[in-house]
């Protein structure tokens, strides 16, 4: 992996199968320490390509790069890169929907288990001896619940094959499938949000943020008393201080979070003193088999990039 005169950047790690891809098709390929744009600057001064995960790419670091020809993204979110920058020099950006699907997929389902079966409850109940819990504490199955999905991509549908495999009854909100396709896949369309999670038991969250919190105080307030939060997709669509307000109050049983507005999860953040709430440090995507997937599925899309522009 050669040092000086990259051609292509890696800020943040990718599959080695998928930098060996990479390296196998001719390109001197550079993986970051870290991802200061001090240590950055030298190799983006040379990049034809940069491939990056959730650090993006910022107008500042595509500006270091006169050499840029295309930007890769690990994953499906492109956010955190400054498009605009891209356009302006006509630079395609890549990047891999449904490739970390499944994995996702699982741990939505997951964290519904956990919260409806209080497995971190029951755990630390084994570990101190409680042997009270199974009496003294109630869970419920899914199966018989309702399921409220807001989005429907690649990761929701495979959600509402799992929820309708164990008997969940499945209600969608989607702005991009129509009433027809849903029905085709055994789900019920929803024509809003708010009557979807007046609906619901589980509202799990599938989509990207458009500048303001999907579930807000009023929202979590009709999930109600009795109902859980899933969000596997993005922090910014949850108001998180409304939800460390509705979990200590009671307005809503309990969520599972693997993404937060602010990531990594900083030691003063209140969503920590909650009660009912299952956190996870943004590992939908972390499967051997969907980081194996995925990065070879972002390498393969760059080296085409590169393959065309160079044909030009």
């Amino acid at each position: 992996m050669a040092e000086a005169r990259c051609e292509c950047l890696i800020i943040q790690p990718i599959s080695l199968a998928a930098v060996k891809l990479l390296e196998d098709k001719g390109l001197r390929v550079h993986i970051a320490k870290d991802t200061n744009l001090d240590t950055l600057r030298p190799h983006l001064a040379h990049a034809r390509a940069v491939i990056t995960r959730n650090h993006g790419l910022s107008a500042e670091e595509i500006a270091a790069a006169p050499n840029l020809k295309v930007v890769g993204v690990h994953g499906t979110g492109t956010e955190k890169v400054h498009k605009l920058s891209l356009a302006s020099r006509n630079i395609p950006l890549v990047s891999t929907p449904g490739a970390n699907a499944q994995s996702v997929a699982e741990l939505t389902i997951a964290l519904m288990l956990t919260c409806s079966r209080s497995l971190l409850q029951a755990d630390e109940a084994s570990r101190t001896g409680d042997h009270h819990f199974r009496q003294a504490h109630r869970t419920f199955e899914l199966s018989g619940r309702r399921l409220g999905l807001i989005g429907y991509g690649h990761i929701s549908r495979r959600v509402a094959r799992f929820a309708m495999a164990i008997g969940m009854e499945v209600a969608v909100f989607s702005r991009s499938t129509s009433a027809e396709d849903l029905a085709a896949d055994g789900v019920m369309a929803c024509p809003d949000i708010d009557r979807l999670c007046a609906w619901a038991d589980v509202v799990s969250l599938h989509g990207v943020p458009d500048g303001r919190p999907v579930i807000d105080a009023r929202r979590l307030g009709l999930i109600g008393r009795n109902g859980y939060l899933i969000n596997t997709a993005r922090g910014a669509l949850v108001d998180e201080p409304a939800l460390v307000a509705a979990l200590k109050d009671g307005t809503i049983a309990g969520a599972g979070l693997d993404v937060l507005t602010i990531e990594p999860i900083t030691s003063d953040n209140p969503l920590l003193d909650c009660p009912n709430l299952v956190l996870t440090p943004h590992i939908g995507g972390s499967t051997v088999e969907a980081l194996e997937k995925t990065g070879w599925e972002v390498a393969t899309k760059v080296l085409a990039e590169i393959e065309r522009i160079d044909a030009v």
